[in-house]
């Protein structure tokens, strides 16, 4: 296991709570461990993608919002945290290797996703369309500032909207609409 609780340690070699607690605490200051989060750890010498972690350290949950968009280049930017949906409360947890970050949708719209094979990991990551229905949620909500180099030529529209209709909010549909009318411009090159 790439990422496991102190429960998991302690099934794995048999031992009791408290020798498993101890034995994590005191190699966490050896550099033996990382310590991602209250109760999470990988080991210092085996790296898992930042994705692998996310999808572990806060479940239910997939990779979409700007890592996905990036992901599918969507958008054109790198992004360096690893951003996530969950149907549980947003965090975000900071660690020594990455920030995760976890924004909550409603369970109606916790759709689109799929355990997808990357880099030899699998992981779960939302759809081209799906991460871009989530990202346009937050937009609508005045969470996160719309992204004005968006690259929609390999986006379903139709696909997009059945995953807009899990909103169920009028203005989200009206937003897309206007992101497609100026996607539809002439881009001017200076």
């Amino acid at each position: 296991m790439l990422v496991f609780t102190p429960r998991e340690f302690q099934d794995i070699f048999a031992v009791s709570k408290n020798t498993a607690s101890v034995f994590l605490s005191n190699n966490i200051n050896s550099n033996l461990f990382v310590k991602l989060r209250n109760g999470f750890y990988i080991l210092k010498d085996t790296r898992p993608s930042l994705n692998l972690i996310a999808n572990r350290l806060y479940r239910p949950s997939y990779i979409s919002l700007e890592s996905a968009l990036s992901f599918y280049k969507i958008i054109p930017e790198t992004v360096y945290g690893i951003t996530s949906v969950s149907t549980k409360a947003t965090r975000e947890f900071k660690s020594e290797i990455g920030i995760f970050s976890y924004q909550k949708i409603k369970k109606e719209a916790f759709i689109g996703y799929e355990l997808k094979g990357v880099h030899g990991e699998n992981i779960f990551i939302a759809d081209a369309e799906k991460a871009l229905a989530d990202y346009l949620y937050f937009v609508d909500l005045k969470k996160v500032v719309l992204n004005d180099r968006l690259y929609l030529k390999n986006i379903n529209k139709k696909k997009l909207m059945v995953y807009i209709s899990a909103f169920n909010r009028k203005s989200l549909k009206k937003l897309i609409d206007q992101i497609y009318v100026e996607y539809q411009k002439p881009r001017k090159i200076y």
